[in-house]
Protein backbone atom coordinates (compact mmCIF):
# COMPACT_ATOMS: atom_id res chain seq x y z
CA UNK A 1 0.00 0.00 0.00
CA UNK A 2 0.96 3.52 -0.84
CA UNK A 3 2.25 5.65 1.59
CA UNK A 4 -0.15 8.77 1.23
CA UNK A 5 1.67 11.35 3.26
CA UNK A 6 -1.11 11.61 5.36
CA UNK A 7 -2.36 11.39 8.64
CA UNK A 8 -5.98 10.13 8.50
CA UNK A 9 -5.92 8.92 12.27
CA UNK A 10 -5.28 11.51 14.55
CA UNK A 11 -6.13 11.56 17.98
CA UNK A 12 -9.05 9.19 17.14
CA UNK A 13 -11.74 8.28 19.61
CA UNK A 14 -9.94 9.36 22.59
CA UNK A 15 -8.71 12.78 21.96
CA UNK A 16 -6.64 14.83 24.66
CA UNK A 17 -8.37 16.76 27.41
CA UNK A 18 -7.26 20.62 26.04
CA UNK A 19 -7.88 21.93 30.10
CA UNK A 20 -8.61 25.03 28.62
CA UNK A 21 -8.13 28.13 31.11
CA UNK A 22 -10.75 28.46 34.27
CA UNK A 23 -12.57 24.81 32.67
CA UNK A 24 -13.82 26.44 29.53
CA UNK A 25 -15.34 23.87 27.62
CA UNK A 26 -15.06 25.40 24.71
CA UNK A 27 -12.55 27.78 23.24
CA UNK A 28 -13.70 30.67 20.21
CA UNK A 29 -11.83 32.25 17.96
CA UNK A 30 -12.23 34.80 15.20
CA UNK A 31 -10.29 34.91 12.49
CA UNK A 32 -10.18 38.28 10.85
CA UNK A 33 -9.09 38.72 7.53
CA UNK A 34 -6.67 41.65 6.20
CA UNK A 35 -6.45 41.44 2.71
CA UNK A 36 -7.64 44.04 1.21
CA UNK A 37 -4.84 46.50 -0.63
CA UNK A 38 -2.93 43.46 -0.90
CA UNK A 39 -5.08 41.64 -3.81
CA UNK A 40 -3.78 41.10 -7.33
CA UNK A 41 -4.34 43.87 -9.04
CA UNK A 42 -2.90 45.58 -11.98
CA UNK A 43 -1.77 48.51 -10.26
CA UNK A 44 0.91 45.97 -8.72
CA UNK A 45 1.61 44.22 -11.71
CA UNK A 46 -0.74 40.92 -11.46
CA UNK A 47 -2.62 41.66 -15.21
CA UNK A 48 -6.16 41.42 -13.39
CA UNK A 49 -8.02 42.61 -10.77
CA UNK A 50 -9.00 40.07 -7.78
CA UNK A 51 -12.93 39.43 -7.97
CA UNK A 52 -12.88 36.33 -5.15
CA UNK A 53 -14.92 36.94 -1.95
CA UNK A 54 -16.65 39.98 -3.12
CA UNK A 55 -20.55 41.13 -3.64
CA UNK A 56 -19.77 39.06 -7.20
CA UNK A 57 -19.29 36.07 -5.78
CA UNK A 58 -17.16 33.53 -8.41
CA UNK A 59 -18.77 35.52 -11.54
CA UNK A 60 -15.64 36.35 -13.38
CA UNK A 61 -16.29 39.86 -14.88
CA UNK A 62 -14.01 39.28 -18.33
CA UNK A 63 -13.08 42.49 -17.98
CA UNK A 64 -9.95 42.86 -19.54
CA UNK A 65 -7.33 45.57 -17.13
CA UNK A 66 -8.56 46.88 -14.21
CA UNK A 67 -12.04 46.36 -12.84
CA UNK A 68 -13.01 48.91 -11.20
CA UNK A 69 -16.11 47.72 -9.64
CA UNK A 70 -14.20 45.08 -7.82
CA UNK A 71 -11.68 47.24 -6.60
CA UNK A 72 -14.27 49.49 -4.99
CA UNK A 73 -15.28 46.24 -2.96
CA UNK A 74 -12.14 45.63 -2.40
CA UNK A 75 -11.58 49.17 -0.74
CA UNK A 76 -15.10 49.11 1.01
CA UNK A 77 -13.17 46.53 3.39
CA UNK A 78 -10.98 48.84 5.06
CA UNK A 79 -12.76 52.34 4.61
CA UNK A 80 -15.73 51.39 5.84
CA UNK A 81 -15.97 47.51 7.34
CA UNK A 82 -12.67 47.88 9.43
CA UNK A 83 -14.09 50.27 11.50
CA UNK A 84 -17.69 48.51 11.77
CA UNK A 85 -16.00 45.56 13.03
CA UNK A 86 -13.56 47.14 15.54
CA UNK A 87 -16.59 49.21 16.87
CA UNK A 88 -18.03 45.75 17.52
CA UNK A 89 -15.04 44.33 19.27
CA UNK A 90 -14.27 47.13 21.63
CA UNK A 91 -18.03 47.11 22.63
CA UNK A 92 -17.91 43.57 23.20
CA UNK A 93 -14.44 43.68 24.49
CA UNK A 94 -13.49 40.55 22.47
CA UNK A 95 -9.93 40.00 21.22
CA UNK A 96 -9.18 38.56 18.08
CA UNK A 97 -6.98 37.28 15.62
CA UNK A 98 -5.81 39.19 12.44
CA UNK A 99 -5.23 37.27 9.28
CA UNK A 100 -2.82 40.24 8.02
CA UNK A 101 -1.37 40.16 4.68
CA UNK A 102 1.56 43.00 5.20
CA UNK A 103 1.11 45.42 1.83
CA UNK A 104 -2.29 45.52 2.90
CA UNK A 105 -1.15 47.07 6.47
CA UNK A 106 1.16 49.13 4.86
CA UNK A 107 -0.99 50.83 2.77
CA UNK A 108 -3.45 51.42 5.87
CA UNK A 109 -1.32 52.64 8.72
CA UNK A 110 -3.96 53.90 10.78
CA UNK A 111 -5.81 50.35 11.12
CA UNK A 112 -2.78 48.59 11.72
CA UNK A 113 -2.33 51.26 14.77
CA UNK A 114 -5.62 50.46 15.54
CA UNK A 115 -4.72 46.84 15.76
CA UNK A 116 -1.81 46.70 17.48
CA UNK A 117 -3.29 49.07 19.91
CA UNK A 118 -6.71 47.12 20.67
CA UNK A 119 -4.36 44.09 21.77
CA UNK A 120 -5.81 41.99 18.57
CA UNK A 121 -2.89 39.26 17.94
CA UNK A 122 -1.69 39.07 14.20
CA UNK A 123 -1.20 36.01 12.25
CA UNK A 124 0.97 36.29 9.23
CA UNK A 125 -0.95 35.82 5.88
CA UNK A 126 2.02 36.61 3.11
CA UNK A 127 2.89 39.73 2.25
CA UNK A 128 0.71 39.68 -0.54
CA UNK A 129 -2.52 38.21 -0.96
CA UNK A 130 -1.28 35.37 -3.46
CA UNK A 131 -1.27 32.07 -3.87
CA UNK A 132 1.94 30.22 -1.82
CA UNK A 133 1.43 27.21 -3.79
CA UNK A 134 2.02 28.38 -7.23
CA UNK A 135 5.73 30.25 -5.96
CA UNK A 136 8.84 28.57 -6.30
CA UNK A 137 10.52 27.68 -2.94
CA UNK A 138 12.67 31.51 -3.28
CA UNK A 139 9.65 33.61 -3.96
CA UNK A 140 8.04 32.39 -0.98
CA UNK A 141 10.68 31.96 1.07
CA UNK A 142 11.08 36.11 0.31
CA UNK A 143 7.57 35.98 1.00
CA UNK A 144 7.34 35.15 4.42
CA UNK A 145 10.43 37.26 5.74
CA UNK A 146 9.05 40.17 3.67
CA UNK A 147 5.93 39.47 5.65
CA UNK A 148 7.30 39.41 9.18
CA UNK A 149 9.62 42.19 8.44
CA UNK A 150 6.35 44.43 7.05
CA UNK A 151 4.30 43.12 10.17
CA UNK A 152 6.24 43.92 12.49
CA UNK A 153 7.12 47.42 11.30
CA UNK A 154 3.29 48.51 11.04
CA UNK A 155 2.13 46.70 14.26
CA UNK A 156 4.47 46.74 16.87
CA UNK A 157 4.84 42.77 17.01
CA UNK A 158 5.99 40.17 14.84
CA UNK A 159 3.34 37.50 13.59
CA UNK A 160 3.73 34.45 16.07
CA UNK A 161 1.49 32.33 13.19
CA UNK A 162 0.79 31.56 9.57
CA UNK A 163 -1.88 31.12 7.60
CA UNK A 164 -1.69 30.93 3.52
CA UNK A 165 -4.54 32.04 1.34
CA UNK A 166 -6.57 28.96 0.66
CA UNK A 167 -3.62 25.77 1.56
CA UNK A 168 0.39 26.44 1.96
CA UNK A 169 2.41 24.63 -0.56
CA UNK A 170 4.64 21.67 -0.50
CA UNK A 171 7.21 23.83 1.20
CA UNK A 172 5.82 26.52 3.67
CA UNK A 173 6.11 24.44 6.64
CA UNK A 174 9.45 23.92 5.97
CA UNK A 175 10.25 27.35 5.48
CA UNK A 176 8.43 28.83 8.27
CA UNK A 177 10.44 27.30 10.17
CA UNK A 178 13.64 28.21 8.51
CA UNK A 179 12.44 31.76 9.49
CA UNK A 180 12.15 31.17 12.56
CA UNK A 181 10.12 33.02 15.66
CA UNK A 182 6.81 30.86 14.84
CA UNK A 183 4.67 29.34 17.39
CA UNK A 184 1.85 27.57 14.96
CA UNK A 185 0.65 28.07 11.46
CA UNK A 186 -2.95 27.53 10.82
CA UNK A 187 -2.41 25.80 7.39
CA UNK A 188 -4.55 22.60 8.21
CA UNK A 189 -8.30 21.73 8.39
CA UNK A 190 -8.33 18.46 9.99
CA UNK A 191 -8.93 18.61 13.17
CA UNK A 192 -10.93 20.91 16.03
CA UNK A 193 -7.86 20.45 18.25
CA UNK A 194 -3.93 21.50 18.06
CA UNK A 195 -1.72 19.01 17.46
CA UNK A 196 1.91 18.12 16.87
CA UNK A 197 4.07 17.31 14.45
CA UNK A 198 7.49 17.78 13.10
CA UNK A 199 9.46 19.47 10.68
CA UNK A 200 12.85 19.05 9.82
CA UNK A 201 12.86 16.55 13.19
CA UNK A 202 11.94 18.92 15.47
CA UNK A 203 8.59 19.57 17.07
CA UNK A 204 6.21 21.96 14.96
CA UNK A 205 2.38 23.12 16.35
CA UNK A 206 -0.56 23.44 14.12
CA UNK A 207 -3.38 25.05 15.61
CA UNK A 208 -6.06 24.05 13.09
CA UNK A 209 -8.43 26.40 10.83
CA UNK A 210 -12.04 25.87 9.09
CA UNK A 211 -13.36 26.92 5.73
CA UNK A 212 -16.84 25.49 7.29
CA UNK A 213 -17.89 28.20 10.28
CA UNK A 214 -16.64 31.15 7.55
CA UNK A 215 -18.44 34.00 6.21
CA UNK A 216 -17.10 33.12 2.75
CA UNK A 217 -20.50 30.86 2.24
CA UNK A 218 -21.90 34.23 1.65
CA UNK A 219 -20.28 34.50 -1.91
CA UNK A 220 -21.29 30.90 -2.72
CA UNK A 221 -24.55 31.46 -1.66
CA UNK A 222 -25.07 28.67 0.84
CA UNK A 223 -25.59 31.77 3.66
CA UNK A 224 -28.11 34.64 2.18
CA UNK A 225 -28.66 36.96 5.45
CA UNK A 226 -27.02 37.46 8.40
CA UNK A 227 -29.61 35.37 9.84
CA UNK A 228 -28.02 32.14 8.17
CA UNK A 229 -24.89 32.84 8.73
CA UNK A 230 -25.40 33.13 13.11
CA UNK A 231 -27.92 30.20 13.07
CA UNK A 232 -24.94 28.25 11.12
CA UNK A 233 -22.69 29.01 13.55
CA UNK A 234 -24.90 28.91 16.46
CA UNK A 235 -25.40 25.53 15.68
CA UNK A 236 -21.51 24.43 15.00
CA UNK A 237 -21.35 26.05 18.70
CA UNK A 238 -24.21 23.97 20.42
CA UNK A 239 -22.52 20.71 19.44
CA UNK A 240 -19.23 21.51 20.63
CA UNK A 241 -19.86 23.18 23.71
CA UNK A 242 -22.39 19.86 24.59
CA UNK A 243 -19.27 17.56 23.59
CA UNK A 244 -17.14 20.12 26.20
CA UNK A 245 -18.86 18.90 28.99
CA UNK A 246 -16.09 15.83 28.52
CA UNK A 247 -14.25 16.28 25.36
CA UNK A 248 -13.40 20.28 25.26
CA UNK A 249 -12.54 21.34 21.65
CA UNK A 250 -11.71 24.90 20.00
CA UNK A 251 -14.21 26.64 17.29
CA UNK A 252 -12.77 28.63 14.69
CA UNK A 253 -14.78 31.60 12.15
CA UNK A 254 -13.36 32.86 9.37
CA UNK A 255 -14.28 36.62 8.77
CA UNK A 256 -13.04 39.05 5.72
CA UNK A 257 -14.01 42.61 6.63
CA UNK A 258 -15.63 43.18 3.01
CA UNK A 259 -17.96 40.63 3.81
CA UNK A 260 -19.32 40.43 7.26
CA UNK A 261 -18.59 43.92 7.85
CA UNK A 262 -21.55 44.65 5.45
CA UNK A 263 -24.78 46.10 7.01
CA UNK A 264 -26.66 43.71 5.71
CA UNK A 265 -24.73 40.97 7.66
CA UNK A 266 -23.09 42.37 10.59
CA UNK A 267 -26.19 41.70 12.35
CA UNK A 268 -25.63 37.57 12.25
CA UNK A 269 -22.34 38.05 13.70
CA UNK A 270 -23.77 40.31 17.15
CA UNK A 271 -25.90 38.13 17.57
CA UNK A 272 -23.56 35.02 17.69
CA UNK A 273 -21.18 37.14 19.34
CA UNK A 274 -24.18 37.51 22.05
CA UNK A 275 -25.36 34.57 22.33
CA UNK A 276 -21.72 33.12 22.99
CA UNK A 277 -20.87 35.63 25.86
CA UNK A 278 -24.59 34.83 27.00
CA UNK A 279 -23.22 30.90 27.84
CA UNK A 280 -20.86 30.40 31.28
CA UNK A 281 -17.55 28.55 30.54
CA UNK A 282 -16.58 30.17 26.71
CA UNK A 283 -12.88 30.87 26.03
CA UNK A 284 -13.14 33.68 23.39
CA UNK A 285 -9.29 33.96 23.00
CA UNK A 286 -6.56 35.21 20.13
CA UNK A 287 -4.97 32.61 18.31
CA UNK A 288 -1.49 32.98 19.70
CA UNK A 289 -3.02 32.34 23.04
CA UNK A 290 -4.37 28.67 22.22
CA UNK A 291 -1.02 28.05 20.65
CA UNK A 292 0.81 29.21 23.92
CA UNK A 293 -1.55 27.40 26.20
CA UNK A 294 -1.10 23.89 24.06
CA UNK A 295 2.90 24.53 24.26
CA UNK A 296 2.30 25.28 28.18
CA UNK A 297 -0.38 22.29 29.15
CA UNK A 298 0.54 19.62 26.12
CA UNK A 299 4.15 20.36 25.26
CA UNK A 300 5.61 17.96 22.35
CA UNK A 301 5.95 14.45 23.70
CA UNK A 302 3.24 14.87 26.34
CA UNK A 303 0.75 12.11 24.80
CA UNK A 304 -0.93 15.34 22.75
CA UNK A 305 1.41 14.73 19.92
CA UNK A 306 1.60 12.88 16.23
CA UNK A 307 4.63 12.20 16.09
Amino acid sequence: MADLERDLIGYGPNPPHPQWPNGARIAVNFLMNFEEGGEPSVQDGDGYSETLLTELGVMNTGIKGRDLCAEDMFSYGTRVAFWRLMRLLKDRDIRVTINGTGLALERHPEAARALGEAGHDICGHGYRWLKQYDMSEAEERENIRKAVASITKMVGERPYGWNCRYGPSLNTRRLLAEEGGFLYDSDSYDDELPYWTKVGGKPYLIVPYTHTTNDTKFGLGVFGTGGDFFEFCRDAFDVLYREGATAPKMMSLGLHMRIIGQPARIGGLEKFIEYIQSKPDVWITRRVDIARHWRKVHPFGSGACTP
